[in-house]
């Protein structure tokens, strides 16, 4: 492969990230508005707002716990390109219900179809980066993969704020469908996963298949090291506390620091903008200054300690200026993890990404539950309790790695 072919086919995993991710950011500054218009339709305990925030921010995970290892395997098996054009279908569907929504229900079908499918996509997509490229290049080639994924978050929230505003008076029902200016951000993101999805369908390649015998039991006892276990356990560390910041940022926004949707959306904007920017910067010359370990104990350290500090703070440029410093910290760890994962086995990339992956779900099924049951108590508890398991994490990791 020419290194022409090879940058298409980056770009093009690339782009798939992107979109995805797009249209998750679309929903995340908007969820905790979007659900309460949709119970307060349904004549639901407005007591309740949060707790059905919390669900469906996790049961979108949760699916893709359970779906995630069964993608990577199949992708193993058939190739990479098939499987990630199975996750922009379900992308383009998962769009299209969430925008018609009328109900929670509807909701709630959409996140869980949406889910199944999208875990397709992005440890598949790792895959196919790691399958093209080489150890030499692998940490700089996954942190242009954090990139896609970040300018997802940053771009998300700024179309999903600006299209949802839309002044064009459309209201129209088909059966439980509901049309009107609220779908116009989803219906963008559903006709630009189409696009997507046309374009790699037709120039991206296929990667060979994995021989059937690579993925027999023996290879499967050699990647469950404990160097891998702890690599498992950081990467679960990471998503609880990113996704119990997410859920829990919005709320906090809303209620307690009376943030409108479109100052809640700087706050993701900036987190993005800052993973975006900082992520090949630290895969490229981080280990000029500091080893990789040094680099995602350093990370979770200062993830974890601008977490603590958060609730103290109201004034809205210093809580701009701690997103920022705790952006920066998970910048400085998630290209490590991924391209150490990568580096594990060559034949089992796919599953062993997509066993990360996974581990992921679950950081993001507990962050969001758990963030949202400590609200009850006090805005402080859930970002007390993901700052110190950040902390707890660094201590942890230099104690089974040595």
């Amino acid at each position: 492969m020419n290194r022409s072919e090879k940058l298409n086919r980056i770009f093009l995993i690339l782009l798939s990230l992107f979109v995805v991710m797009l249209g998750y950011g679309i929903l995340l500054p908007t969820l905790p508005y979007y659900t309460e218009r949709l119970a307060l339709n349904d004549n639901l305990d407005s007591d309740l707002i949060n707790f059905h925030i919390g669900l469906l921010t996790s049961i979108y995970p949760f699916f893709q716990l359970l779906f995630v290892v069964v993608w990577g395997k199949l992708s193993d098996k058939y190739g990479r390109k098939p499987i990630i054009i199975c996750g922009l279908m379900g992308f383009v569907i998962m769009q299209l219900l969430t925008g018609l929504a009328t109900s929670l229900a509807m909701l709630y079908i959409a996140r869980i179809f949406g889910g199944i499918f999208t875990s397709a996509v992005i440890p598949v997509s790792n895959a196919y980066l790691s399958d093209i490229t080489s150890q030499k290049r692998r940490t700089k080639v996954m942190a242009w993969s954090g990139v896609a994924i970040s300018s997802g978050v940053i771009f998300g929230p700024v179309i999903g704020s600006f299209l949802s505003q839309t002044d064009i008076h459309i209201k129209y029902t088909i059966g439980l469908l509901h049309l009107d200016r609220f779908s116009v951000p989803f219906l963008f993101a559903s006709l630009l996963g189409l696009i997507v999805l046309f374009v790699v369908m037709k120039w991206l390649k296929n990667t060979a298949r994995v021989h059937k015998y690579t993925t027999q039991k023996v290879s499967l006892r050699f990647t469950f090291t404990k160097y891998f276990i702890v690599l498992l356990v950081l990467s679960f560390v990471i998503q609880f506390v990113v996704t119990l910041f997410e859920t829990v940022f919005s709320i906090y926004g809303k209620d307690e620091l009376v943030f409108n949707s479109n100052q809640v959306g700087i706050g993701f904007v900036l987190c993005g903008a800052i993973m975006a920017v900082l992520q090949p910067v630290f895969a490229t010359y981080g280990e000029k200054v500091l080893s990789t370990k040094k680099q995602i104990a350093l990370g979770l350290f200062i993830s974890g300690l601008s977490l603590i500090v958060f609730p103290f703070l109201s004034n809205e440029f210093l809580v701009y200026g701690l997103i920022v410093v705790f952006a920066a910290g998970i910048a400085m760890v998630t290209p490590n993890l991924l391209s150490a994962v990568s580096l594990i086995s060559k034949n089992n990339t796919g599953r062993n990404i997509s066993i990360q992956s996974s581990t992921n779900s679950i950081g993001q099924i507990l962050g969001p539950v758990l963030g949202t049951g400590l609200l009850a108590g006090s805005f402080y508890f859930p970002f007390i309790l993901a700052g110190i398991v950040a902390l707890v994490s660094v201590g942890l990791f230099y104690f089974f790695i040595n």
